[in-house]
């Protein structure tokens, strides 16, 4: 049997209607031998079965819970035995030369570690996605008071990179891992997700830690997928509790515990901004919103 070029990664998690669709596009997609990985989370929506039934060339685990997304695509890059290794969500339809147009870039260009598509909507309008590192201003500027109060902030224009329209190809920083190409021998060089990160910012990392080693990723326009975006995400109750621990640990990781300091002391102000917002709307005699499942959380984060 032929050794795949390239090996594509699928963490899925109860999308068993969107899981059917990624997986008959890529089927039906320009590209080179292919082996695809599919790791089960422990969906109870069928979606295992689906594939074992609908598709039995794919590679499929089964576990027997949700592992989150870290851990389930590095047991899905353990198995991968191509060249290259497309890290890619469930929720992703790919075009007809999108993964060809990656593979030949990533082919043609040794000194690039990654390649990224552009992500569209169903309607094919541009969804974007790809943003640069978070710096020292971004947990100031992002996601508390100051956003609401400065949305259009140097920090904010620089981090979300709201100059660029996706619409030509250039080098980024980090693009989501909806759907991300990536040499596997770059891969076992630089570690794979750091599964600490269960859910969130493991992209981040991941890109950072390629730059670090002095790799490129490159956006490539003409290469397109639709993307359902947060199909898994959002059926996660904990989710925005996650991603504060997932970036606290980020930023302790790459910055020091002075930066996860720093990143804790603006979530307390923007806790007790809403508390107080929700004490001011009760002295107004307006409806209130329940305070106490967030101060739970922010302790819960507190204490991390």
């Amino acid at each position: 049997m032929t050794e795949p070029s390239l090996s594509i990664v699928i963490p899925s998690w109860n999308t068993v209607d969107l899981l059917r669709e990624c997986l008959r596009t890529i089927a039906e997609a320009d590209k080179p031998t292919t082996e695809v990985i599919v790791i089960d989370n422990g969906s109870d929506d069928g979606s295992a079965d689906m594939v074992a039934l609908e598709f039995p060339e794919v590679r499929l685990t089964r576990n027997s819970e949700n592992e989150g997304f870290a851990k389930g695509s590095n047991r899905g890059i353990r198995q991968a035995t191509g060249k290259y290794i497309l890290l890619h969500n469930a929720d992703t339809e790919v075009e007809s030369d999108a993964l060809r147009i990656m593979f030949d870039f990533l082919d043609s260009n040794p000194a690039y570690g990654a390649a990224a598509p552009k992500l569209v909507n169903r309607d094919g309008s541009t969804q974007g996605g790809c943003m640069a590192f978070p710096g020292f201003w971004t947990p100031l500027c992002f996601g508390t008071p100051l956003e609401r109060w400065w949305p259009k902030s140097p920090e904010l224009n620089r981090y979300f990179l709201r100059s660029w329209d996706h619409e030509d190809d250039r080098d980024i920083d980090q693009p989501p891992a909806a759907c991300l190409m990536v040499r596997r021998a770059v891969l076992e060089e630089i570690g794979h997700f750091d599964e600490v990160l269960w859910l969130f910012f493991n992209d981040v990392d991941l890109s950072l830690r390629l730059a670090r080693a002095g790799y490129k990723t490159r956006f490539l326009s003409e290469s397109r997928v639709m993307h359902h975006v947060g199909a898994s995400t959002s059926q996660f109750r904990g989710m925005h509790i996650e991603w504060q621990k997932n970036r606290l640990h980020y930023y302790r990781k790459h910055h020091g515990k002075l930066a996860g300091l720093w990143v804790k002391l603006n979530v307390t102000w923007t806790f007790w901004d809403y508390a107080a917002g929700q004490w001011w709307r009760g002295v107004r005699g307006r409806e209130r919103g329940d305070v106490a499942p967030y101060r739970d959380a922010w302790k819960e984060f507190m204490s991390l």
